[in-house]
């Protein structure tokens, strides 16, 4: 079974691990530290907090942004549900703006126009969480020049762009952002089994961010004659990763230019080999590096009349399993119970009907690309 996406292990990331399993830290030690400084430099961030997942780090960036019961955060109607999960978890209130139909990230004009209207009724946003889907970079110096005007703090959901650059800043750095979010999670550019990370440039924040994923505990490190002190500030939670997982993400990072460069290959291969066929291929501006952890098409109506569904399953017959990123967040049963409807998103409507995910990830050989590319043209013949 050819999958959408799997992690790449190797033999350096198998010896890291055990090495940490022959010492004698495995909790939240050494290891974790040297993840942390190794993320901050290679996004250009000041600062680094890994979690155990990027749910977490949501989380806990909501928090140190100071989101609280009735505030209001919004994110896009495109995304996994921990998006929006995560200021839900803080007692806000939440809203959706709906996606453009170009690389399918937020709708700059859509905000624009959802921002005058909420400016108007005073339910503006205190926190923005813009998600750069299957790694393409949104347009951050827009969506920052609206938070000046509008006065809201902006969180990047990157869990798909680790590596990913916009106007030659590196996601992560926060030029255009008070806090950016990761995911090792086993699909994503790089893996710790299950994981997060959150960066930023603020000291304040970072010290926020460091407390509440361990339990909201201050260390007094100044005490010199009690290092052991330490009290709890604020309602924390154990959000630790463990040095196990951050050796296997050192290594990891290793190999992140090669992963990058290894899909952007076969997106490239894609691009050539479906040009002809029915499909919306996906762009990405020229301003930017994709990290392309999706590489998603849109099913155009062909002579075949083969929709989304069919062909997803006349793939899986051949041993092919495609995915749908993402079943729209204002479609799940929970979030039609807060009001949500399909109506007020029309861009995301017709992505959701037409959308399909082909396998991507580095270990993908030629013989299953070129299975992938057979199958796919004999659908439509």
């Amino acid at each position: 079974m050819i999958s959408y996406g799997r992690q790449s292990i190797n033999k350096k990331d198998i010896s890291s691990v055990v090495k940490v399993l022959k010492s004698d830290w495995l909790t939240t030690g050494p290891e974790v530290l040297k993840f942390e400084k190794k993320i901050s430099k290679i996004v250009n961030a000041k600062y680094t907090t890994v979690v155990n997942s990027a749910t977490s780090a949501l989380h806990i960036a909501c928090l140190a942004l100071g989101v609280k019961k009735n505030d209001r955060v919004w994110t896009t109607s495109n995304t996994f549900v921990s998006s929006i999960n995560s200021a839900l978890f803080c007692g806000a209130k939440v809203d959706l703006v709906d996606i453009n139909l170009k690389n399918f990230n937020i709708d700059i004009k859509n905000l624009r126009t959802k921002l005058k209207i909420a400016k108007k009724n005073k339910k503006l946003p205190h926190v923005l969480i813009v998600v750069h889907f299957a790694g393409h970079p949104c347009d951050l110096k827009e969506i920052y020049k609206l938070s000046r005007i509008y006065k809201f703090k902006i969180i990047e959901d990157a869990s798909h762009a680790l590596g990913s650059i916009y106007l030659n800043s590196k996601i992560g750095s926060c030029r255009y952002s008070d806090i950016t979010v990761f995911s090792f999670h086993p699909v994503k550019m790089i893996t710790t089994g299950e994981g997060g990370a959150a960066t930023c440039n603020d000291r304040y924040l970072y010290a926020k961010l460091k407390s509440y994923r361990s339990h909201g505990i201050i260390y007094l490190n100044k005490e010199k004659n009690r290092p052991w002190m330490f009290y709890q500030k604020y309602l924390g939670f154990n959000y630790r990763l463990n040095d196990i997982q951050a050796s296997l993400g050192i290594s990891q990072l290793n190999r992140l230019k090669i992963f990058i460069k290894k899909r952007n290959s076969i997106a490239k291969f894609y691009n050539k080999k479906l040009k002809n066929l029915p499909f919306k291929l996906p762009e990405v501006d020229t301003k930017c590096l994709s990290t392309f952890h999706l590489y998603v098409v849109l099913i155009k109506k062909n002579k075949k009349k083969i929709n989304r569904d069919t062909f997803y399953k006349k793939l899986l017959k051949k041993k092919i399993k495609l995915n749908i990123h993402y079943i729209p967040i204002y479609r799940h049963p929970y979030f039609k119970k807060l009001g949500f409807n399909n109506n007020k998103f029309q861009n995301n409507e017709v992505y959701f009907k037409e959308a399909i995910s082909l396998p991507i990830y580095p270990d993908l050989s030629e013989r299953q690309l070129n299975k992938i590319i057979f199958s796919i043209k004999n659908i439509f013949k």
